[in-house]
């Protein structure tokens, strides 16, 4: 007899930099989301897959949790919000480094406190000493009734086996979704784009700020295995365009460079990646856009 399996829905939900997107990177073993040192790098929800044993467990990645001011932050923090009713389990992560970090996610206890599936994980607890963790723990659970508390360091690989553990124990019995080997539900096309955007970010966070949005234009398939991928990165203003283009196309070349680097990493076969830059002023209003990252444009 075959054994039972499970699979459902994780939500992780935190504060921008609480190190979701690295998390869910060391607990699928691959990259699924982008990782940069500035804040707001996931834009729309990425879902991560796992096998722990019988179960599958489905792991979401959300934009970091803020005051949203500008449309496009709006529509960021609501899918973060909108993955709460689709998960079996919310996770809450909490850079435990971070010494206001009670105070700062009080933004998201306060939503937390009637949620009955909710889990803590303090991150990036090797860089804290033991008595500020357990207090922190002790503060953060006498906010939200947590149904267990974790400490792990997301980039060190500390404690991920018994988070793994836990999640799968919690799952809801039934068949998987995904095949064994799929590790994600990004389309290539969509996850190529981010792997761009994320060597853009930190080619030029220093100069440029985040109105910027990468496309996949087309993607085409050779008889040798390698694939041509076309991409254009979209600005608001002319100033900006220069910025990502660089002198004598410096810029735009490196970034191209690393990020086709990556792909082939990834992807496991020849890439040729051509990128253009293109200005369109009014692009994080509409619509298309919204789609184009997965995301609703706000009502």
């Amino acid at each position: 007899m075959s054994e039972k399996t499970s699979c459902g829905f994780i939500s992780v939900l935190g504060l921008p930099n609480a190190g979701k997107s690295t998390l869910i990177n060391a607990l699928v073993g691959a990259k699924v989301s982008i990782v940069s040192s500035k804040v707001q790098t996931t834009r729309s929800r990425v879902l991560g897959i796992v096998i722990q044993g019988p179960a599958q467990i489905i792991l979401i990645d959300t934009p970091g949790i803020f005051e949203p001011k500008k449309t496009l932050e709006k529509a960021m923090v609501t899918a973060a919000w909108d993955s709460v009713p689709d998960a079996d389990v919310i996770y809450h992560l909490v850079d435990a480094s971070d010494k206001r970090a009670v105070q700062k996610n009080t933004l998201i206890t306060d939503r937390l406190q009637g949620e009955k599936n909710c889990v803590l994980v303090l991150n990036k607890t090797d860089a804290v000493a033991k008595p500020d963790l357990l207090r922190l723990a002790q503060t953060l659970n006498e906010k939200v009734s947590y149904l267990a508390t974790f400490m792990v360091s997301a980039l060190k690989g500390d404690g991920l086996q018994d988070l793994l553990k836990d999640a799968a124990s919690r799952l809801p019995e039934g068949p998987w979704m995904y095949p064994e080997d799929q590790i994600t539900d990004m389309p290539m096309r969509m996850l190529a784009a981010e792997i761009t955007r994320e060597k853009l970010f930190k080619a030029l966070y220093q100069e440029l700020p985040y109105a910027l949005m990468v496309e996949t234009e087309s993607w085409e398939e050779f008889d040798d295995g390698s694939v041509k991928i076309s991409q254009v990165i979209i600005v608001q203003k002319e100033s900006q365009k220069a910025i990502v283009v660089g002198k004598g196309g410096a810029n735009i070349k490196k970034v191209g460079q690393e990020a086709r680097l990556e792909l082939e990493e990834i992807m496991e076969r020849r890439v040729h990646l051509k990128l253009f830059a293109k200005v369109i002023e009014n692009w994080a209003e509409s619509a298309e856009s919204y789609r184009a990252m997965g995301l609703d444009l706000p009502k």
